[in-house]
């Protein structure tokens, strides 16, 4: 749950580019995920999530913004996980560990 909402106005939108991650709470999605690693995002928008308790990694580009969200048996990534190099089929594992 939150509010989806458009960047403001001064930053290149769409954002286009390499931001890196800072840890959010513990979960086994960040197994393996070291703070400080790189990650490919391209959009517009971004979550103002209602409750931070779900947020396993943010990122900055102007605003903190909700990388890696999970909550329960739902994951999302803001970034694209398949363009993010090694960091990125990380997270893919990670996640498919989560329903073996």
């Amino acid at each position: 749950k939150g509010e989806v909402v458009r960047f403001e106005e001064g930053l290149k939108i769409p954002h286009m580019g390499w931001n890196s991650l800072e840890k959010g709470v513990e979960d086994k999605m960040a197994e393996g995920i070291n703070e400080g690693e790189y990650v490919y995002f391209v959009h517009s928008y971004y979550l103002k999530p209602e409750n931070k308790n779900e947020v396993v990694f943010w990122s900055n580009y102007g605003v903190n913004v909700p990388a890696v969200i999970r909550a329960g048996n739902v994951v999302g990534m803001q970034f694209h996980p398949e363009k993010s190099s090694e960091v990125g089929m990380r997270l893919l594992k990670n996640f498919g560990e989560l329903i073996e």
